[in-house]
């Protein structure tokens, strides 16, 4: 009797106090101290998620010998890797990436079909976060008109919110908006990207009216400038480093303003007055991390009985691999500098959070390739497939059979972007016209498959190359046909006098699509995982850790070997 009295009071206790927090107003976005009760779910305090741009999966190893033991060699070392990470969808580019890695989902449910894409109903071009109702908060660009609202799922971040009645805070942070906006989510507490005009970090108002007092004062700290007039110098004597033989070489793309690609690179005296030369620095990151360090100190992150979330992307190391490519000096001292900036990111969490009380995971949002000359002097094939060109040859060609121009808006993310209006008005087949576009395409060199997209899923290509197609397949925002090349292919290089220099990804070969992912702390096993896993899997894997549902549009599996 006494059993069932004691279970009555608990439940009418229980019920009194879930009534209580729900008329509980939202928390304010940003800036205010909030005190939230607990859920009772085991959690960590705090996840934090790393995603470092461009960055292969054999970087973790390339360049091991050099690392700190706290920085990569911690993750790998305390942490679980999962070594045979792919895409699951083409084109790898940031956008799809970064949402990709937080969502559990893909272009084809997602809708962020490229960093760039073409909205087939209009044929109007969209950029992946563009939104022109916002404002910008905190400068007078208009760096600020962005949101998540062309993201059409939840993200694991969302999720986290939902689950916790919008207590949980999240905050998303990176030079790149979308680096920092579409991990964020729909509901997060805020969105910092770096503006090149100011060197202020800003948000837009989708998220607040006014940066909080902390941004404020960390903007008018001036690192950005402060940084590049330290100059970038190598880490080590230039000799040592594995690619010291391939500095100053025709790869490369230098600095405007500098004679050659090589190290040091007197930023001081090249940037006058151009803050947005930190983004193809080593210095980006770091002020990156300081940004995120600032956060969640002036934030209380990790401080509350509720789990909060940091979604961190640290793009530097894509726009260094962009100018310079894979094997060059800048991009071996990126990453040691990196390593040195990890180590004392995670040092810093175990003082402020406390080792064990937090959860970190480390992965990409796609690779990068070698730069084609580089594979062509070493006997390698490979070569620039000029996309520029070829639709202007392929608009020639359709002109003389259809008597109208610009039939084919363009080749981006690899796709046939048709004009349907003109298509429509001129009453044209569209099936037919779609034949003739892929026999055409099918003689260029370079090319190895051209997929339409409606009939994916029976084209005779690699099964594998099947499912990453209709995966990355967004009817409103794709084009109706896939291009696929062959390997060592692609658009994009920058241009030197000697030929393409640096390098660029987009593509369904491992290069691209191999990635990083390292998980470490709290509820984390220590290990490592050969078999396949998916990109899809992180948001789904962090979900079942935070006992949370994964985002409504996932269709990872979590990587239970990861769990403890």
């Amino acid at each position: 009797m006494r059993i069932k009295y004691l279970l009555f009071i608990a439940f009418a206790f229980a019920t009194l106090s879930a009534s209580s927090q729900t008329k509980k107003k939202k928390p304010a976005v940003t800036g205010v101290k909030v005190t939230p009760v607990s859920t009772g779910i085991p959690r960590p305090k705090l996840v934090v998620g790393i995603v470092v741009d461009q960055m292969r999966w054999d970087y973790l190893y390339r360049y091991y010998n050099r690392y700190q033991d706290n920085g990569f060699k911690r993750l790998l070392n305390e942490g679980f890797s999962c070594e045979n990470t792919q895409v699951d969808y083409i084109p790898t580019f940031t956008g799809p990436g970064h949402t990709c890695i937080y969502t559990g989902s893909v272009p084809a449910i997602h809708g962020i079909a490229g960093n760039d894409f073409i909205i087939q109903a209009t044929g109007k071009s969209m950029y992946c976060t563009e939104d022109t109702s916002v404002q910008t908060v905190g400068s007078t660009s208009r760096a600020g008109q962005m949101s998540p609202r062309n993201l059409l799922t939840t993200t694991v971040t969302d999720e986290l919110k939902l689950a916790t009645n919008f207590h949980s805070k999240v905050i998303g942070i990176a030079m790149k908006d979308r680096g920092g906006i579409l991990p964020a989510g729909h509901t997060a507490n805020a969105a910092y990207w770096f503006d090149d005009k100011t060197g202020n970090w800003i948000s837009s108002t989708y998220y607040m009216k006014d940066l909080p007092q902390w941004a404020k004062d960390f903007n008018d700290q001036k690192l950005a400038e402060t940084y590049l007039k330290q100059d970038w110098t190598p880490l080590y004597p230039l000799d040592t480093y594995l690619q010291s033989t391939a500095d100053n070489n025709k790869y490369e793309g230098k600095f405007k303003g500098t004679d050659a690609p090589t190290l040091p690179v007197k930023t001081s005296a090249i940037y006058k007055g151009n803050l947005g030369l930190i983004r193809s620095t080593p210095f980006g990151n770091t002020l990156t991390l300081d940004f995120a360090v600032a956060a969640i100190n002036a934030e209380e992150m990790g401080q509350h009985p509720i789990t909060d979330f940091l979604a961190v992307s640290l793009s530097s190391t894509d726009y260094i691999g962009h100018q310079f490519g894979i094997n060059a000096v800048e991009i071996e001292d990126t990453y040691l500098r990196l390593d040195r900036d990890i180590a004392s990111f995670l040092t810093y969490l175990d003082a402020k959070i406390g080792k064990g009380n937090y959860t970190v995971f480390l992965t990409a949002d796609h690779g990068a390739a070698h730069n084609t000359a580089f594979l062509n002097d070493h006997n390698i094939p490979a070569d620039v497939w000029d996309d520029g060109t070829i639709l202007k040859k392929l608009n020639t060609f359709l002109l003389s059979k259809y008597k109208a121009d610009n039939l084919v808006l363009g080749l981006n993310n690899y796709q046939v972007n048709l004009n349907y209006h003109d298509i429509n008005y001129l009453h044209l087949d569209q099936e037919l016209l779609k034949k003739d576009c892929i026999a055409y395409l099918e003689k260029i060199p370079g090319v190895a498959f051209v997929v339409d997209m409606k009939k994916a899923a029976t084209a005779a290509v690699p099964e594998a190359l099947r499912n990453r197609i209709v995966n990355g397949y967004s009817h409103k925002n794709s084009g109706e046909i896939q291009i696929i090349l062959e390997p060592g292919w692609f658009t994009g290089h920058g241009s030197g006098d000697s030929g393409p220099t640096g390098t660029t990804h987009g593509t369904w070969n491992p290069y691209d699509n191999h990635i990083p992912l390292v998980f470490m702390g709290w509820g984390i096993k220590h290990g490592s995982l050969t078999r396949e896993t998916h990109m899809t899997d992180i948001a789904p894997t962090i979900a079942a850790l935070l006992h949370i549902q994964a985002p409504n549009g996932s269709i990872g599996t979590p990587i239970s070997d990861v769990l403890k």
